[in-house]
């Protein structure tokens, strides 16, 4: 066999190029072709496959778990798989993609432990991840490719939404299932021919069905977000210079906010074609109602300790779903409109520092919103007054811009003002505490390793703040590196197997150990898995006993 970068027959090619495209495409939901199947031999160490060849199962660890079909794919053909087990301890789902390889070519050995970052780095290989909130026992994924190479997916009977593209067409195509973290094990169904005239693609705000709604105890969005640990704390303002305008706030909830309000923050001129900005760029409200393109930016990044209140202006109880928000190292103004995504979630596998959460706590017109970025770099949120907790954590000795995804009940927001929170009066919420062994580390956008979690109801994960020993160089403090004083975090957060002993120059993010450190610089654009600057070098570290 050959290994995944071996080379193939040109006949060999011509032969499956011929019955690809010699193949008609049939009637809505019929399908004259052999079933689909697993790849028999071609498979992740840990895989486990019955013998029908239709369901497999990992039977250890969150990786190792590849898996191919038994024969090429068909345009637009839906390779359908119901997710038969699920394992709570994981973070990331499954990942679903295709490859132009031939799986009975490919060495089962030469298989790396995961599709993304590691297969799709190579050329042939396309695949991505499945939002965790679809990746439910029993859910029912069906993927396919079009003639132009977009990849999309359906979530039981949803409408279909867009996954990627990219995929080159011309060659065959075998599916690629990688039964990764939280997706235990997955069972594949009849395969369907759908032409491009039964499909209408919609983006992921449009789901509506219950079976798709988030459970209640589940905050995380997907495996580039920060699994973090919920703290009560109450935002008290300071008044500074700028007087509320009233006709801007509800009467209930006015007494909530300070007096004055710095009022230099507007909306920045980019923004979603679905949304529209209003009334001096402090007022976003949807303007298309399959809500695909939403998302809006502030105008500037956020100050330090400085919380930046926003009111619902406008929310519709009949319609399902909620605000979402983020904080991102990239600056908006060297974006273009074409650049925003159809799904936001999208927007970690950029090379910049991104995260996204929701509001799961329910909202109405007139409700009012805080949100603010410690020194350490913990993004608080606030709800009428009351404290909701850590949310996300980000590296803030880069500036953050702030933005906002509209979608759901929620038709029309405003932006209040800002005012600075001052550490002197013992404002700043405290660290969180460190992590014990059991506990989760801290994940951002990147990571290619899951994080594990508690199951029950208990804290999720903390962040630790100090710079990394023995840095090459005065970094600025991270919010999420090594405690010189706390326990130490022994765990790569790639492999979750060997040690933690590498620093990242220039960054000085000490999270990796020295096999992944090696590994990470030498693929393409390679980039912190935390605060993803770019990699110059890495540099082994050993401490004493």
């Amino acid at each position: 066999s050959d290994s995944i970068g071996g080379s193939f027959s040109t006949s060999s090619h011509r032969c499956h190029h011929k019955q690809k495209h010699c193949l008609p495409i049939p009637q809505c939901g019929t399908l004259s072709i052999s079933p689909l199947l697993f790849h028999p031999h071609t498979k992740g160490s840990q895989i486990i496959m019955d013998t029908t060849q239709k369901a497999v199962k990992r039977q250890a660890s969150f990786c190792n778990a590849i898996t191919f079909s038994n024969r090429p794919i068909v345009i637009y053909e839906q390779v359908r798989l119901k997710i038969t087990k699920k394992q709570c301890c994981w973070s990331g789902a499954l990942r679903l993609g295709f490859t132009s390889k031939d799986p009975s070519r490919i060495n089962p050995d030469t298989l790396p432990k995961y599709a993304c970052p590691d297969l799709v780095s190579q050329s042939g290989f396309w695949a991505k991840a499945l939002p965790e909130e679809f990746a439910n026992e029993g859910n029912i994924i069906a993927f396919w490719v079009d003639k132009k190479g977009r990849v999309f997916y359906r979530v039981n009977d949803s409408a279909a939404m867009l996954f990627f593209s990219g995929v080159r067409t011309a060659e065959p195509l075998w599916a690629l299932i990688d039964v990764y973290g939280l997706t235990r094990g997955v069972q594949l169904l009849d395969s369907e021919i759908i032409p491009p005239d039964c499909l209408r693609p919609r983006s992921f705000t449009a789901i509506r069905r219950p079976s798709l709604r988030r459970d209640t105890e589940d905050t995380r969005l997907s495996v580039s977000l920060c699994d973090l640990n919920l703290q009560e704390d109450t935002f008290h303002v300071t008044a500074t210079t700028c007087p509320i305008p009233q006709n801007s706030l509800n009467s209930q909830h006015s007494h909530l906010l300070p007096s004055q309000l710095e009022s230099d923050l507007r909306f920045h001129h980019l923004r979603g074609p679905h949304v529209k900005i209003l009334d001096d760029q402090t007022v976003a409200r949807l303007e298309h109602a399959r809500e695909e393109r939403t998302l809006v930016f502030t105008s500037r990044p956020l100050r330090i300790n400085e919380t930046i209140f926003v009111k619902i202006n406008k929310s519709n109880a009949v319609r399902t779903g909620t605000l979402s928000y983020g904080v991102t190292s990239c600056d908006p103004g060297t974006l273009r409109p074409s650049d925003l995504p159809y799904n936001p979630e999208s927007l970690v596998d950029r090379k910049e520092f991104w995260a996204i959460c929701r509001v799961l706590v329910p909202l109405q017109s007139g409700d009012i919103l805080g949100f603010m970025v410690n020194s350490d770099g913990e993004l608080h949120l606030s709800h009428n007054g009351a404290g909701i907790g850590m949310q996300v954590c980000a590296d803030c000795s880069q500036p953050l811009w702030m933005f906002f995804v509209l979608h759901g009940a929620i038709m029309q927001i405003r932006l209040l003002g800002s005012t600075i929170l001052a550490e002197r009066l013992g404002l700043s919420t405290p660290s969180s505490p460190t992590s014990t062994p059991n506990s989760p580390t801290v994940l951002c956008s990147g990571v290619s390793g899951p994080v594990l979690s508690t199951c029950g109801s208990g804290p999720l994960c903390s962040s630790i703040s100090g710079t990394a020993p023995n840095s090459p160089s005065s970094l600025p403090e991270s919010p999420i590196s090594p405690s010189l004083s706390g326990p130490w975090v022994d765990e790569c957060t790639i492999c979750y197997e060997n040690m933690v002993d590498t620093v990242i120059y220039s960054c000085g993010h000490m999270c990796l150990c020295y096999s992944c450190g090696l590994k990470l610089k030498k693929m393409a654009n390679a980039c912190c898995p935390i605060c993803r600057r770019a990699i110059k070098d890495i540099i082994k570290t050993y401490r004493s006993t």
